[in-house]
């Protein structure tokens, strides 16, 4: 990780959010708030962090850690991880780190969040930057009770559910490669951000609870509604070997406002052309 950025954290109630920072050397500098996708950690970005340093950029710069990833807190065993609930998470941080001038990066789960939230709060937020994903996930109305069962039984699942270890963190590490078909190099610093060692056991530090079905989603037209709503200059980078259906042309239609860019990679395609990431994020901030 590169050393300019610093471990921070900030109290939300009883809970403790983690991120890193790299401060500006001025109070008016832009703020570029980086919010990484689900089961990942603020270190999905850490390809990305040495090119900001080796461009000398004047920005304040903060990765987080979602509730319930990382080093930040978990939720009470009581309370589980609505969606809507990270928008709210994402809110609170940025009030309370004083964040002005935000454009917003997010990947996966963190660029939907991302959207929504500049979607609720265009004052806010000077530019949205998504990376493989754009619209909301959204489903048929008619499905809502099938998915609130769906949702209840993984939480009674996980109420059942032990604890298991992991053997060494060379079992971690392939574990996350197999999940991401990413190489060891790009997986590490992710890993090593999500591990703790217990005797000569390894465990993730990620709340088991992430991984419960959710209970709700939106519908379409909700779908399409936030995305309508977003008015800030906007910018969508998509990986040439990512999710399928975000290329599709019935779900790029309804973005015309986005600027929309590919890049060689999968899922992590910020870790796997970082270069290329960079560039397009540097060119949407700064024409703000």
């Amino acid at each position: 990780m590169d050393s300019s950025f610093k471990e921070q954290s900030v109290k939300i109630d009883d809970r403790t959010v983690a991120y890193l920072e790299r401060p500006a050397s001025k109070t008016a500098a832009k703020t570029v708030v980086f919010v990484h996708g689900w089961m990942d950690n603020a270190a999905s970005f850490h390809a990305l962090f040495p090119l900001i340093e080796q461009h000398a950029l004047d920005w304040r710069v903060i990765a987080i850690d979602l509730p319930g990833h990382g080093h930040s807190s978990h939720k009470s065993e009581h309370h589980f991880y609505n969606f809507h609930d990270y928008v709210d998470d994402l809110h609170r941080i940025l009030v309370k780190l004083h964040a002005v001038d935000v454009c917003l990066v997010g990947h996966s789960l963190g660029a939907l969040i991302a959207s929504c939230y500049s979607a609720a709060f265009p004052e806010k937020v000077s530019c949205l930057v998504q990376i493989e994903a754009h619209i909301p996930l959204s489903e048929s109305p008619q499905l809502s009770p099938e998915r609130l069962r769906k949702g209840i039984e993984s939480r009674e699942r996980w109420r059942n559910k032990t604890t298991k270890s992991i053997p060494s963190k060379q079992d971690a590490i392939a574990m996350r490669e197999r999940a991401t078909k990413l190489p060891t190099e790009a997986v590490l610093p992710i890993v090593e951000r999500d591990l703790r060692q217990l005797g000569d056991k390894w465990v993730w530090r990620h709340d088991s609870k992430l991984k419960c079905e959710s209970v709700y989603r939106m519908s379409e037209p909700q779908a399409l509604a936030i995305m309508e709503a977003v008015t800030v200059p906007h910018l969508i980078i998509l990986g040439q070997r990512g999710y399928a259906y975000l290329q599709r042309p019935e779900c790029l239609q309804p973005l015309r406002s986005a600027q929309i860019e590919m890049v060689e990679g999968d899922h992590h395609c910020h870790l796997e052309s970082p270069e290329q990431v960079f560039e397009l994020i540097l060119g949407r901030v700064n024409k703000n």
